[in-house]
Order: C-alpha cells, then structure tokens, then sequence
C-alpha cells in the first residue's frame, strides 16, 4: 500500500530547534502508562502503544474492550510460513488501528534457550534463522500498514526468574552469532521502527551493564553498527537510572511520567553530565516514528487519524483459524488414524488450498458412514489452553472450544460425549458464591469495603467468587480494600482452604489472624507478577455431621505500583474433602471405550505458561498422563493432542496411535482442531524447537540466575545444536513433522549466488542456491518444509554439529513432482572473530545436508570454501 513521503531529518530537526529544553525532556518519557505525550508546536500526536503479540491488548481505556486472538507465536513458528506470518501482521495492524493503537510490543525475538521459560510460548522457536525469518515477515505485515512493530527485548533476556536484576554472561562469539543474530535479521529485513530494551543485563565480557544502560549495545551495535533509526523504548519500568540510561541509548522510558527522567534528566543536561545533542536525537528517533504511523503533522496542528477499520470481519477469524490449523504437528500417526474419515475414505477427502478457508468459512460436513460416536476427554478438552498469561494476553472478542468447534463439524449423528479425566491444575479452584455470604446483607458472594487512610469506608464492591486478583476498582482516595464473608462448608471432613494474597494484609477466620504479610514493594509485584500468582498458604478446618460457617476477613492495602494502577490481591481457593481425580478418570476411559474413536487432549494451563516466572518441570500437570495411559488402554484409536505452547514430557509418546501439536492456538482453537481432525486441513507444521524424551537430557535445565547471573556456558550449542552435540536422542527432533503425505527427496544441485561475503542480511544476500527435486509419494496432496543444514568442518574453532541454514515450503498434490527453492547465507558459513571485532569465513570442506528435520536427512552436497570463496567439493 502507498504511504505519503515523510519529513526529511533536516525539516524535524528545524522543527526541534524550536523546542525548550525541558519541552524536549518532556517527550521522552510517557504521558500515562500507554501514550507518549503529544506536542502541538512540532504537528505531534500522542502516540499510543499496546501490549502484543498474541493480539493487540489495547490500552485499557474501555474494561469491557475485546480484541482478535491469535495463536501463540510458536504456534506461527510451526508454520515456517513467511506468507502466513505476513497475513497475520496485517491482521495485527487492523486490529491496531481499531483500537487507536500505533505501536504493537512485539514480536519477541528472544530464543527458546531453555525450555521451561516462561515466556517460551511468547518467542518464535529455538533456531535464530527460523526466528529472525518468521518475525521478520510478521514485521513487514505490519509496518506496511502503518503500525510500528516494537521489537522485544534486546538482548538475552530469555527467561523470567529474577528477569529485572539478573545479568546473562556470555561471551561475544555466543552474543553475535545466536542471541543478536535474529535482532540483527529482522532489521535487516523488515526495518522495524521501535526496539525495547530488556529488564535484564548483558555481561560479555566488554561491557557488563542493564539493557537500558548498555551504550556498547545500545548505541555502537544497534545504532551505529546496524544504523536503527528509531526509538529505543525501555520496557515498562526498566529504566534504573538518569544519567547512564540516557547516555547508554535509551531513547524512552515508558511507562510514564518516569520520575528518573523528566526534571532530573534536564538538570543533567544542565550540570554537562548528559549532552542536549543526545536529546535532540532522541526526540529526532521519535519524530521518526511519530512520522510512519501517521502521528506527525504540519508544525501547529494535530494530525487528524484515519477512521478505525470496521470489524472484526469473518476474514479475519478465518486467517486465525488458518495459522492455528496449519501451524499443528502431527508428530506421530500410526496406521493413519488421521485424518478422521465420518462420512467414508480419507481418500474422499482432499486437503483444500488455503484460498478456500479464506472465503469459505463452512466446508460441507461429510455424510455420515464409518465413525458414529467420539470421546472427547481430558482438562483441556472441557477449559482449553488458548494463550498464555502476562502481557501477550488479550480478552478475546470470541472463544471457540475444542467441543464446540467439533460439534458444529461433525455430522449431527455423530455422538460426542464429553468428559474432563480430572482436575489438572495444582491449586485448588476458587471458592464460589454457593460457599459465599456477604454477612452484611446476606447476599452471595465477598464484599469488599473501600477504606481511606483514615477508616471511613468510600466505596464497595461485591463478587461472586474468591478471586480478587489484581482489583482495582476503587477511587483515589481509597487505602485499604477489607473483604468480608462468610464461608459455609456442609461435607464432613477436612476441607482445605488456601488464601494468596499480596503486598500488606492480614487474614482472620473467626476473628483470629492466622496470615499477615508486610511486602511494601511496588513495582516490583507488577513486573514479577506477584499480583497474578501469590503463594498460596493453607489453613485445615474440619467439619463435623453439622455445617460450619466460618467468619473470613482479608484486609488488603493498596500497593502503589508507581506508573501502573492502584491494586489489590487475593485468592480464595476451596478443596473439599476427599477429592480425588481417579474416578474421573475411570469414568474417562469406560467413555473412551464405549466410543469409536477417543480424542484426549492434555496440556498445560495459566499455572504453568506465563510471563513472570518460569517453570521448574517439564511434566504434564495433575494426573494427565495417567489419564492417556488408561485411554489408550481402552481404545485402540486413540488420538491425543497436546494443548501447550511449550516443551512437556510425553512418556507414552510410543504408545500413541496418533499425536498432535496443537500449540496455544488462539481463539478459533475448536474451529482448527475440527478442520485437522476430519482432514478439512493438513497440520503441515513442524517442530520449532526439540521435544525432550526425558528431562535429565534437557541441555539447559533451568533458568535460575546464580549470584544473579544467567550463564550462558552453553556458548553456540543452543536447542538442536546442543541435542547434536551431545549425541542425546529426544522424543522428536526440532524441524520434524509429518502431515497427511510422504515425500521422496530425489536431487539437490547447489549453484553460487556471489562470491562476496558482506551481507546487507545475515539471512539473505550472498552465499549458495539449493535446488532440492521431491515427489508427493503419498495418497493425498500435502505441504512440505524443505530443510537444509550445514555441516562445518572439524577443525579450528568449536562449531555447531549442523546448524539451520535455510527452508522453503512447497505444495503438489499426491503422486506430483515439485521442486523446492532455497537460499543458504555466506553468514551460515562464518563465525564471528572476537579479535578484529567482525565475521569471518574459515576455510575446509562443508557438508550441506537436505531433509524434513534436523535427524531426518535424505541428500547431502558438498562445498569447499577457500578464503571467502566457495568451490564445488571434488
């Protein structure tokens, strides 16, 4: 789309010329915790940023405001389609624009180093190039429709434990080759308007400092050696310092009015410790960016923003629909049990092209011949898992269910029963409003009186439940939140009742405290999300044949978290007794052996999957895996699908007829689950990181900093790299997929694109050409990710075993031939040589290895490379 010319660099910088000091001091820090400040003189508006990148969250103005849910990104990874990524950052725009928002923060480009980070369903995949790829096309979905990508968080800041205070020591190789390879990419390629400087920060080995502070990062790689021309942004309540930050690189500190900059920071340019140069660049940058998304107009006027999209649009919900099902792994299928055949052969049931999910939202249902009766078991069949928690999250404008979406697909005599398998979550649930008495007015439900500093109450709320997890709704003036009710518990026994809560409080059943807490942080609780996930402490109270009623009083102040709302916290969670999962589970499988086929889907949860904290195990929550051990027991058509952004142990994997990747995968979750199932869609994804077999093999364990440091002593050997190296075998390697089809890998012929090795991209440019022949052998037409790796020579510097080099992916209909296109990077031939500070082509023979993953080789080429040049082996 043709966007008008922007204002030259000489014509802002007239323009800032005519600002005060403090005038531009004030720009550089946020207006409110979502919008930079507007500035008539210069023609700027407020710009407005929103969380992403699952969606577009919005800024918050409207509590009841909803917005589109996309799959998680790994989901988007799994793809490796560079045309579906840039659909869905068009999809972003719109979505944007309709909520007045001119920045997404995202995508996140961190690497999957370990695989229990938290926000491990939030980045891409393990592999920088498949990384830097995907994110690169999502960005230019985006920017080209006048909404800046935010790219997130420079640099290393790859798991959550301690994320604000730890530093990630590695050695500049390590930093250069992997962690800035996929930042350096995406800029390259897709010219991003923004970067977000991480929590955390870098030590290595020449400059250790925070993110926001690292001027060796910051300013001469960013800036000078890759010539970003935007903004710098912190992330929200990063920014640690006046002077070093502002020297270091940072552009803005969000959110705002940040009290580190503002006056202090123009008393510093006053004093000479920061120079008014620095601030007109910084305003410059963000002029810059005020410019692309249509924020900056003529000197004295206000830019008049373009009406919001109409929407959302059927289109739209068909395009997440799409990635979700297109995105799915089918990792195993054993006697081809996928797809599911209702209404006769799976041969009778082509895969459509995408065009026609795009405009033809309801494929006919088959006729009803062959399957009569579905089970659909397991926690996640009845609550799916459809994107994780902390800031990617988004209140979605709808949510399809995994029954609901295979309902409204199956022919309506097919049955489907439904039956949850137990509990798979680690807390109990929350207390309801059938335990709960306001005991003022008899009501169900907690009360909450509004106190001010003085006692008076100011205001009140009543809920139906026990959680009160991030309450807001009070008035300035409001001090102290008190809940009061009263819980009445009739089964005899020990009932377990668990209390979370946050910051300063104290708890009284019957008038007696039995908890107190006095955490006066602020911020703080925000950004390690203390306000979301308190610890739990349980009290036992024991009834009798007569019904107890307990008196329960939470008296909670209000945290002050300083640029972000007012809050309070607390969970009120309830075990009755003698609960236990196992009936469930034996009424599961009896379900499952009544039906002809049994779908079981198993996964994580908003316990597990979250910004915040990371996990500490790799396994499945609760008692899921006895539940698919039982059900494939009891039918031998068992299909099980995983419901999980993240690495979890499968240790019956071998024993599933069929498995499936199903991802976090957004708001059209049963809608794409349907389509892959009955064969409407092949799940053409693969693997974007490596599934572990067992966790002692997992390269990188944990993300616990120590001495707060992360260290980074795996050096290059990240995800498959690492697998390779040490020779470990893991339940399916990274890149591995298997789709509805076979394919035979008959030829690859290599050819030179150039013999330069200076790159405009570390993905793109110069280097080889691959052209790989292969044959749809299978009974239906199918996609395939055509995959290439290079293998280094054994001697010299420590190397990779293979690392990715390039993939494409191609279409042909069963039994054609195709040929796939690929591109290998003179950087995928180069190490980084720490002293003359630049890459370098060592010497030797190179082994180019073709296939469907990164075990699964079919052909194999080789290429000798002699002083930067390469030659056919012989």
């Amino acid at each position: 789309m043709s966007r008008p010319a922007l204002p030259d660099d000489t014509e802002l910088s007239d323009r800032i010329r005519t600002l005060d000091l403090e005038s531009k001091v004030r720009l550089l820090t946020g207006a409110s915790l979502w919008r930079l400040p507007a500035e008539p003189r210069l023609g700027l508006s407020a710009v407005t940023m929103s969380d992403g990148p699952q969606g577009v969250r919005g800024t918050g103005d409207d509590p009841a405001e909803t917005g589109l849910l996309a799959p998680a990104p790994s989901a988007l990874a799994a793809t490796w389609n560079t045309e579906l990524a840039e659909r869905l950052g068009n999809l972003f725009a719109t979505a944007a624009r309709r909520k007045g928002v001119d920045v997404v923060l995202g995508p996140v480009v961190n690497l999957q180093r370990t695989p229990v980070a938290g926000r491990h369903f939030e980045y891409f995949s393990e592999d920088p190039l498949l990384t830097g790829t995907l994110a690169a096309a999502l960005v230019r979905g985006l920017q080209n429709r006048g909404v800046s990508a935010c790219l997130k968080h420079f640099v290393a800041n790859d798991s959550e434990t301690d994320r604000t205070r730890y530093r990630s020591r590695l050695d500049e190789r390590t930093l250069r080759e992997v962690y800035l390879a996929p930042f350096e990419q995406v800029l390259a390629e897709a010219e991003p308007w923004s970067v977000m400087a991480a929590y955390s920060g870098v030590d290595d080995g020449i400059e250790s400092a925070p993110m926001t502070e690292n001027a060796r990062l910051l300013r001469e790689v960013l800036k000078e050696e890759w010539g970003f021309a935007g903004p710098v942004v912190s992330d929200w309540a990063a920014t640690g310092s006046t002077v070093a930050s502002a020297v270091g690189g940072l552009d803005l500190a969000m959110p705002g009015p940040e009290p580190l900059w503002g006056e202090p920071l123009a008393e510093a340019v006053r004093a000479g410790e920061v120079d008014e140069r620095l601030i007109d660049d910084k305003v410059l940058r963000l002029l810059r960016l005020a410019a692309h998304t249509g924020r900056l107009g003529e000197p004295g006027q206000n830019p008049v923003p373009s009406a919001a999209p109409a929407g959302p649009t059927e289109e739209e919900f068909r395009l997440l629909r799409e990635v979700a099902a297109r995105g799915m792994v089918l990792l195993r299928n054993q006697g081809d049990l996928l797809p599911l055949a209702p209404g006769g052969s799976r041969a009778a049931l082509p895969v459509p092209p995408p065009e026609d999910l795009r405009h033809e939202p309801h494929l006919p249902r088959p006729a009803p011949d062959g399957i009569r009766s579905v089970a659909l078991i397991g926690p996640n069949a009845v609550t799916p898992y459809l994107q994780g928690g902390g800031s990617a999250f988004v209140p979605a404008v709808r949510t399809v269910s995994f029954e609901d979406g295979l309902r409204a697909a199956l022919p309506e005599d097919v049955r489907l029963s439904v039956h949850r398998g137990g509990d798979s979550r680690l807390r109990p649930p929350y207390l309801t409003d059938a335990r709960l008495t306001d005991p003022g007015t008899g009501t169900a439900g907690v009360r909450a009186h509004h106190l001010d500093a003085d006692g008076n109450q100011v205001g009140g709320r009543i809920r139906p439940s026990g959680d009160w997890s991030g309450y807001s709704d009070f008035g300035p003036e409001t001090h102290r939140v008190v809940l009061r009710t009263v819980l009445t518990l009739t089964e005899p026994g020990t009932h377990r009742l668990e209390i979370g809560c946050v910051g300063r409080y104290g708890v009284t059943v019957d008038g007696e405290e039995v908890l107190a807490g006095d955490d006066d942080r602020g911020v703080e609780l925000i950004l390690d999300s203390t306000h979301n996930n308190p610890t739990l402490r349980g009290i036992d109270l024991e009834v009798g044949p007569q019904p107890r009623r307990i008196a329960l009083d939470v008296d909670l102040t209000v945290v002050e978290p300083g640029g972000y709302d007012r809050f309070v916290t607390a969970q009120l969670r309830h075990a009755p007794p003698g609960s236990t999962p196992y009936e469930e589970i034996a009424e599961a499988a009896a379900a499952a052996q009544a039906a002809d086929v049994a779908v079981v889907v198993v996964g994580t949860n908003e316990e597990v999957e979250s910004e915040g904290w990371d996990r500490t195990a790799l396994d499945l929550p609760g008692h899921q895996n006895d539940l698919v051990r039982k059900v494939l027991a009891a039918n031998p058509r068992t299909i099980v699908v995983v419901n999980a952004g993240a690495p979890v142990l499968l240790p019956w994997a071998d024993e599933a007829p069929a498995l499936l990747w199903a991802w976090l995968p957004g708001q059209e979750a049963g809608h794409a689950l349907a389509d892959v199932l009955l064969g409407r869609v092949e799940p053409s994804g693969r693997l974007p990181w490596t599934l572990p077999a067992r966790a002692e093999d997992v390269p990188v364990p944990d993300a616990v900093p120590r001495d707060g440091v992360v260290d980074y002593g795996e050096g290059v050997h990240i995800g498959h790299r690492a697998w390779d190296k040490g020779g470990l075998s893991p339940a399916f390697p990274f890149g591995h997929g298997l789709g509805w089809t076979r394919w035979a890998y008959e030829s690859v012929a290599v050819s030179q694109s150039s013999v330069s090795t200076d790159l405009p991209s570390p993905a793109g440019g110069d280097g080889l050409n691959l052209t790989v022949e292969l044959t749809n052998t299978g009974p239906r037409a199918g996609g395939e990710v055509v995959q290439v790796y290079v293998e280094p020579p054994r001697d010299g510097v420590d190397r990779p075993v293979r690392l990715l080099a390039g993939f494409a992916t191609v279409q042909a209909a069963a039994g054609a031939r195709t040929t796939a296109d690929l591109h290998v990077p003179t950087r995928a031939f180069q190490v980084w040589d720490a002293g003359t500070g630049g890459w370098r082509t060592p010497s030797g023979r190179y082994r180019l290895h073709v296939g469907r993953s990164s075990r699964d080789l079919r052909l194999t080429a080789e290429v000798t490379v002699d002083a930067g040049r390469f030659h056919a082996a012989r």
